[in-house]
C-alpha cells in the first residue's frame, strides 16, 4: 500500500467516523431532549457511554482538516485529478435526510416501548384481579374507617409485591366531604395507624383529565382502562366492579429504559 492509498484510507475512516458519531451524539441529545424510551438497559447503558465520543469528534475534526491538506498535497504531487466533489450534492441530501429519519425512529421506538409496558400492565391488572378475587371482594366492602383503611393498605402491600411489571398499585374509590364528591385513593404505607383517619389526607391529586375519565367511571358511562405514558413514566386506570360498587386499581411504574433490544 503505497502513500496515496493510505491517505484515502485514513481520509475516509475518519469522515465516516465523524458522520457515525455525529449520528451517535444527535440521537442521544434527541432522547435526552424528548424523554424517550426506546433501548433496554445494557443498549442504553452502552449507548451513555459514548457521550465520550464528543471528545473524539473534536479530534476527529481536526484529523480531517490535516487528511484534507495531505490528500491535496499527494494530488499535486502525483498531478491526480480531485474527485472527492463528485456527486457531493447527493451526499449532502443524504445527510440532511437522515436526521429527520433518526428522529422518526427514535419516537417509533418509543411508541413501541409505551404500547408493549401499557400490555404488560393490563396483563398484570387482569391477573390480580382474576387470582385475588377475595381481595378485590374485600376492596368492594369500603367504609371509610381505621380497621378497613389498615387492612386495604396491607392488601395493597401484597398486591404490590406480586408482579414486577409495575411499582405500585393503589385503589381509587368515589365518596363525599360535606356533599361534595372526592375521588380517595388509598396506598401501601401511607396512613399513620397512631392518627386518626381524615378523608382530606386521602384526596386524590389529578389532572382535569384524570377527573372527568373518573368520573365517567364512577358514574357508570365509561367502563374503559386508561394509560398514560410520560418520559419513563407509565400509569393504569383500571375499573372494575364489585357486585355493586365500581373501584379503580391504579398501576404506577417508572423505567429508565426502553423495551427494545436484547
Amino acid at each position: 500500500m503505497n502513500a496515496k492509498s493510505i491517505v484515502r484510507l485514513s481520509y475516509a475512516i475518519c469522515i465516516v467516523s465523524v458522520i457515525l458519531l455525529t449520528f451517535w451524539v444527535f440521537t442521544y441529545t434527541t432522547m435526552q431532549i424528548f424523554g424517550l424510551k426506546v433501548f433496554r438497559e445494557n443498549i442504553t447503558q452502552t449507548f451513555y457511554l459514548s457521550i465520550i465520543g464528543i471528545i473524539t469528534l473534536m479530534f476527529g475534526a481536526l484529523i480531517t482538516n490535516i487528511m484534507f491538506n495531505l490528500t491535496r498535497i499527494a494530488e499535486k504531487h502525483n498531478n491526480d485529478n480531485c474527485d472527492i466533489g463528485k456527486n457531493s450534492n447527493i451526499l449532502v441530501i443524504l445527510f440532511i435526510i437522515s436526521f429527520p429519519l433518526i428522529i422518526v425512529l427514535l419516537f417509533t421506538g418509543d411508541y413501541l416501548t409505551s404500547k408493549k409496558k401499557e400490555s404488560m400492565l393490563i396483563q398484570s391488572a387482569e391477573s390480580i384481579t382474576t387470582n385475588n378475587k377475595n381481595i378485590i371482594k374485600e376492596f368492594g366492602n369500603y367504609s371509610f374507617s381505621k380497621s378497613w383503611i389498615l387492612n386495604s393498605e396491607n392488601k395493597l402491600e401484597l398486591l404490590s409485591n406480586m408482579d414486577t411489571n409495575y411499582r405500585n398499585i393503589s385503589l381509587i374509590l368515589l365518596d363525599e366531604i360535606d356533599g361534595n364528591p372526592v375521588f380517595l385513593n388509598f396506598r401501601r404505607n401511607y396512613y399513620d395507624k397512631d392518627k386518626t383517619p381524615e378523608m382530606i389526607d386521602f384526596i386524590f391529586k389529578s389532572d382535569t383529565e384524570q377527573r372527568e375519565y373518573m368520573q365517567r367511571v364512577f358514574t357508570g358511562n365509561d367502563f374503559k382502562k386508561k394509560f398514560s405514558s410520560s418520559d419513563g413514566k407509565y400509569e393504569l386506570f383500571y375499573p372494575i366492579k364489585v357486585e355493586n360498587k365500581i373501584l379503580i386499581l391504579f398501576f404506577q411504574d417508572q423505567q429508565r429504559y426502553g423495551k427494545i433490544g436484547s
